[in-house]
């Protein structure tokens, strides 16, 4: 990844998407189960490259000064997009189907392969490679003390992400007594907190710095997830709104000193681990948080993960992280 042009990376891996719904779209027929998840699979690797090279580009093409701000407006509009599609995809699903649904989402990803030929930005020129026997074995981040904190925090973070998002329905029923509909509100107003914080990102992290940003996300998640774990309404949702401000915060700080941080013919490789290291956490904690909730009151768990974000918040804000805008050069951009 990090060798090839990442506006042609982007490019492929849309026009891949788009293929494989496209696919999913001529080939749907009862029964055909294997072939969704297949799809399903080869669409989560396109996302992740995806992500790893739109991370690597923007640092490239864009101010410096900037990331931060650009960073949290993505994440807006990633959340605000989770936000609608559900319900408009439904609406299409009832009214036209899965396959016109599909074909829709395929024009999607060819548009945005057509919008990323036009961008202009410069690729890195990449050093000659050794040779394959002495090849040198890189580390797997940069040594830069900043970036390890807060990808540490922010794995650590989405590690208790995964079990609170484990206990989401036993708070719907066993501490709301409501129907699981009532899941889908809490799911809004947690995003109504991360589109939030995406619009304010920059101007907190220029005030706080990296390392403030994400203690202050941290604290913010804990005390969230700890608020689901009290009776009624008012503090479950409030608790919900106050996960999704703050567990955003870690993430953009991390991206941002990967982007700050990480010789430019790098970028992408180490853009790509780090997003490995901030979302594979969440997967196995989702899966052994439904184990938890299985033998564990609700109540107990949320109240032990709100305890242990709070204690992530230790992590980032030890020492005075640079601020967005300030950073210092890095080689090879």
């Amino acid at each position: 990844m990090g060798r090839r042009p990442r506006r042609h990376l982007l490019v492929a891996t849309d026009l891949a998407a788009a293929a494989l719904l496209l696919l999913l779209a001529a080939t749907a027929a009862p029964g055909r189960l294997w072939l969704i998840l297949t799809v399903l699979v080869l669409y989560g690797v396109c996302g992740t490259v995806h992500d790893a090279a739109g991370t690597a580009l923007a640092a490239t093409a864009l101010d410096p000064r900037l990331l931060g701000t650009f960073n949290g407006l993505r994440l807006t509009a990633n959340e605000g997009m989770k936000l609608l599609a559900p319900l408009t995809g439904a609406a299409l699903f009832t009214w036209y189907g899965g396959p016109a649904v599909a074909l829709l989402d395929a024009l999607t990803f060819l548009c945005a392969a057509a919008l990323y030929t036009l961008l202009r930005a410069p690729d890195p020129v990449p050093e000659p490679r050794p040779g394959r026997r002495h090849r040198p074995r890189g580390p797997l981040l940069p040594p830069s003390p900043t970036l390890r904190t807060l990808v540490t925090a922010g794995a650590s973070t989405m590690l208790l992400a995964g079990v609170n998002g484990a206990s989401l329905y036993a708070v719907v029923d066993a501490g709301l007594g409501r129907a699981p509909s009532w899941a889908g509100v809490l799911y809004a107003v947690q995003g109504a907190g991360s589109v939030a914080t995406g619009l304010t990102a920059g101007t907190m992290m220029r005030r706080l710095g990296e390392r403030g940003f994400a203690a202050g996300g941290c604290a913010l998640f804990g005390l969230g997830v700890a608020a689901r774990a009290l009776p009624g309404d008012a503090p479950v949702l409030a608790g919900s709104l106050l996960i999704g401000a703050g567990l955003p915060c870690v993430l953009i700080a991390a991206l941002t000193a990967v982007q700050r941080e990480t010789p430019a013919d790098r970028l992408g490789v180490t853009a790509g681990r780090v997003h490995t290291l901030l979302y594979a956490p969440n997967a196995v904690a989702l899966v052994a948080g439904a184990g938890l909730v299985a033998v564990t009151d609700h109540r107990v768990l949320l109240a032990a993960t709100g305890a242990a974000a709070l204690g992530c918040a230790v992590v980032p804000a030890r020492g005075r992280g640079v601020r967005s805008g300030e950073a210092e050069e890095v080689p090879g951009r």
